[in-house]
């Protein structure tokens, strides 16, 4: 898999740009606020139509124009694919695959994976919950397509559920429907949590492995899934995991209508880490709060690979600045095969034969080398 080449047109600091990449390691460097975020955004939102800074289409269009274009030459599967994103100011964006419009933005992750780790991911270890939810629902969805469509589809139903509980006293009616929900609800749950569950037991093997390589032995990183408290295997199968999300609904019916929110679901999901037993979250330092993240997303990328037959493209957004020697050389060489984009406030040093460098200068390329 790999990016060919990219060109944006309106899309955030980029008014007119144009650069072909390495099918190894690009280094994107410049001065702060130049835009080298902006283009491994963009390279991002080809794997789904989503950005990891916003969760508006128009906040990635240029300032003073009304439409933002993403065009990219690619290689996967063994075929050539041409992407083109187009996103405009009220109005709803248009995908396309080699002149071909599509239905949906997830089918553009049959087409590109990617792994995205940047500053904000140490809330990966750091923040609530629904960070970790995000980072597994935009892992899952990338390789399994039927987890996005249960997700999105739990989704709607738990906002409509949310309503009844919240308007109910108002309009007793209302809960004549409520049934209907709960059953939609746990069949889209169990899905939901089946594969979360598969995904985080091979997530957290590989996790612990890195992490321990990361420390030079001295750290023990656990990874752990947590659901609803009665679904006895999360890993069997989806018709136990309905039964039990279905006995859970009916144990807490009173209790959401008191609460006048849904207590019952995937949706309070979390992905717990600990290091030599210890929470993460509340123990860990600022050294291993990143290697522990870096390491859930270098293993991320291991397991596309191991599924897909693949390497996903790994995006590496001001990575390397902020750890020791040692583990800059342990991520650099952790990192062979595949295609990296690397940002940096400073050109690699001594010879760089086995990549590229982009040198990034207001939203502008201001010169590239092998």
């Amino acid at each position: 898999m790999r990016i060919c080449s990219v060109s944006l047109d309106g899309f955030r600091n980029y008014e007119n740009f144009s650069a072909a990449f390495s099918p190894g390691v690009n280094v994107i460097w410049g001065e702060n606020a130049q835009g080298k975020t902006n283009l491994l955004e963009a390279i991002g939102f080809l794997s789904g139509a989503k950005s990891h800074r916003s969760r508006r289409d128009k906040d990635l269009i240029s300032f003073q124009r009304d439409k933002g274009i993403i065009t990219a030459q690619v290689e996967s599967r063994g075929r050539e694919f041409l992407l083109e994103v187009y996103l405009f100011r009220g109005a709803r964006r248009k995908l396309l695959v080699n002149h071909v419009k599509l239905k949906t933005a997830g089918e553009l992750s049959g087409i590109v994976q990617t792994v995205l780790f940047c500053p904000e991911d140490l809330a990966l270890i750091k923040s609530g919950a629904a960070e970790r939810r995000s980072f597994l629902d935009h892992a899952i969805c990338q390789l399994r397509p039927r987890y996005g469509e249960a997700l999105t589809q739990y989704h709607k139903l738990l906002e409509h559920k949310t309503r009844i509980l919240r308007d109910w006293e108002k309009n007793p009616g209302l809960l004549q429907v409520m049934e209907e929900f709960n059953e939609g609800m746990a069949r889209a749950g169990a899905l939901v949590i089946h594969y979360r569950a598969h995904f985080v037991r091979k997530l957290a093997q590989r996790a612990t492995q890195i992490q321990r390589e990361f420390s030079g032995g001295r750290e023990e990183l656990t990874v752990t899934y947590q659901t609803v408290s009665n679904v006895r295997d999360p890993l069997g199968q989806t018709v136990g995991i309905y039964q039990d999300l279905r006995a859970h609904q009916e144990s807490h019916g009173r209790a959401e209508l008191e609460a006048r929110s849904c207590l019952s679901g995937p949706h309070k999901d979390d992905l717990l880490t600990s290091i030599n037993g210890q929470s993460a979250r509340q123990f860990a330092s600022q050294g291993q709060t990143r290697t522990a993240a870096l390491s859930l997303k270098l293993a991320e990328r291991e397991l596309f690979q191991e599924d897909t037959g693949q390497w996903p493209v790994l995006l590496l957004d001001d990575v390397l600045s902020e750890l020791d020697q040692r583990r800059q050389d342990f991520v650099l060489g952790r990192i062979t095969g595949g295609q990296v984009f690397i940002t940096g406030c400073q050109a690699p040093e001594g010879d760089f034969s086995q990549g590229k460098t982009l040198h990034i200068s207001q939203g502008k390329l201001v010169d590239s080398m092998k």
